[in-house]
């Protein structure tokens, strides 16, 4: 009845809602929760720590359930990452999403989410987030990058 890529987009979909929805209610979405989890020298806040451990466990008994089949549900294999090797550019790049979560306390996904609480600083985040992402891509561009 519905095909495949159909099926795949509705099932990212509710993926994507339900993480959303776990942001919001874990507070997640707020900056100043993850600044405090930041700030070991301050007034600390634990419950980040949580969240990732509940994700962790919960990543871990998916990919267990998962990979102990034969081939995914909605595709006919599945599609991992080949590239294994830690280059130049991943380690820039891990270093200034670190830089900018440790600065904003705000990555992509939480801060979409947090379109829904309506902080101005959230919109701020956004439009630099868009600017970075076509800057990259012109400077790629323009290096004759691909």
């Amino acid at each position: 009845m519905f095909s495949d890529n159909i099926k795949q987009s509705f099932v990212a979909l509710i993926a994507g809602l339900i993480f959303g929805l776990g942001l919001i209610v874990s507070e997640m979405v707020n900056p100043a929760k993850i600044l405090a989890f930041l700030d070991v020298a301050g007034e600390w806040d634990p419950s980040l720590a949580f969240v990732m451990g509940g994700a962790l466990i919960t990543a871990g008994i998916g990919y267990k359930l998962i990979f102990s089949r034969s081939r995914p549900v909605l595709s006919s294999d599945f599609l991992l990452p080949v590239k294994k090797e830690i280059d130049g550019k991943l380690v820039m790049g891990a270093a200034l999403f670190g830089i900018g979560w440790g600065i904003t306390g705000l990555c992509p996904g939480p801060a979409l989410t947090a379109l829904t609480i309506g902080a101005t600083e959230i919109y701020l985040f956004l439009l630099a987030m868009i600017v970075g992402i076509f800057g990259f891509k012109f400077s790629r561009k323009f290096l004759g990058q691909t």
